[in-house]
């Protein structure tokens, strides 16, 4: 059987009311052994004792009342104490995820009540923004996985209808169907590493990013006229994390670079180990040529299925990967959009010991 507890209110209003009676208490002794000297001193003691008695009867009443009266005052004052930390518990009851535009902005001192009210109030907008990402994450998925699904039913569709459909339409409609195929793999695929990714790495090892560049180069799609160099500004580039998660960060910045580019365009990969307010980076830079990217919207990019725009085909998750990979291993990720055009992505990640 549990214990009775108190709550709150009412451990504070016992909690005032003991300090009160006791500090009272101890007054009351002194008072009442300084009151029995003094009697003593100046009076018979046939007649100082029955006077400290009564004496000793009076302050015991007026103990009790001060203790009754404490408790009261405490009561209330508990109360009042505790007013804003009820506000906080009905605004958590009243918060669902569709009434995530409940906030407290709770006026007073800036005591330690106001500071709680001020927290809960930032993780409701934390919390409200998250929804708000998964809610688009989860409608642009839909979308993305609904195009190839829907493209594929309609060649079905349209090439079943005709009852006189050769050997060679219906081998075209098998490579379309194919085709969709892979862009619908393609995209599971990615997303998969996509939550991978955000859960972070299962282990941590030694990876050279500048092997891992090398390997995601000669992976890339053929782009006829491309120039597509790798430069090694440093010997080592060693990062501590998981081999497959950063071999995907290096395809998934090289392939981007590769597919939003121009005709004759270039892409230089670069990799280096750097030393910064301490600590050991291994960093991972590519950059292209391509389209002007508006500065504005340059942090749009690692957003899921973000294009702004751009032609080239791709799932429009790959720097979302990255970023998520990024920050999983306790690194940085960096985007800047020339004026002259193209991109310069930098990743930054711990550097293996």
């Amino acid at each position: 059987m549990s214990r009775l507890r108190l709550p709150l209110r009412g451990r504070l209003t016992a909690l005032y009311a003991g300090l009160f009676a006791a500090s009272t208490l101890l007054v009351l002794v002194v008072a009442y052994e300084l009151l029995g000297g003094h009697l003593r001193r100046t009076l018979p003691a046939r007649l100082a004792d029955p006077i400290q008695h009564r004496v000793g009867v009076q302050l015991l009443l007026v103990l009790v009342g001060t203790t009754l009266l404490a408790v009261a005052l405490g009561w209330l004052a508990a109360g009042r104490a505790l007013r804003p930390i009820g506000a906080v518990t009905a605004a958590a009851r009243r918060v669902s995820e569709e009434r995530l535009d409940e906030r407290l902005r709770l006026d007073g001192p800036d005591d330690e009540v106001r500071e709680l009210a001020d927290t809960f109030d930032a993780m409701l907008d934390r919390l409200a923004a998250s929804l708000g990402a998964q809610r688009r994450f989860v409608a642009n998925a839909s979308h993305e996985l609904r195009t190839p699904l829907t493209a594929i039913r309609t060649e079905v569709d349209v090439t079943l209808a005709d009852p006189d459909a050769t050997v060679a339409e219906l081998r075209a409609m098998g490579e379309r169907v194919l085709a969709g195929t892979d862009e619908l793999e393609a995209l599971l695929e990615a997303l998969l590493t996509l939550a991978r990714s955000q859960r972070g790495p299962d282990r941590r090892e030694p990876v050279d990013l500048t092997a891992a560049a090398r390997r995601a180069v000669a992976a890339a799609p053929a782009c006829p006229g491309l120039t597509l160099t790798v430069h090694a500004r440093s010997e080592q580039a060693v990062a501590a994390g998981d081999p497959a998660l950063l071999g995907r960060v290096a395809a998934n910045l090289v392939d981007n670079a590769v597919r939003y580019n121009a005709d004759g365009g270039w892409v230089r990969v670069e990799t280096a180990a750097e030393h910064v307010g301490g600590h050991a980076w291994a960093v991972l830079t590519v950059a292209n040529s391509g389209p002007v990217v508006p500065p504005g919207d340059v942090d749009r990019l690692v957003e899921p299925f973000e294009r702004l725009g751009r032609h080239g085909r791709g799932s429009g998750l790959g720097l979302s990967i990255v970023r998520a990979v990024a920050d999983a291993h306790g690194g940085t990720l960096t985007l800047v959009a020339p004026p002259e055009g193209g991109l310069r992505v930098t990743v930054r990640l711990p550097a293996a010991a």
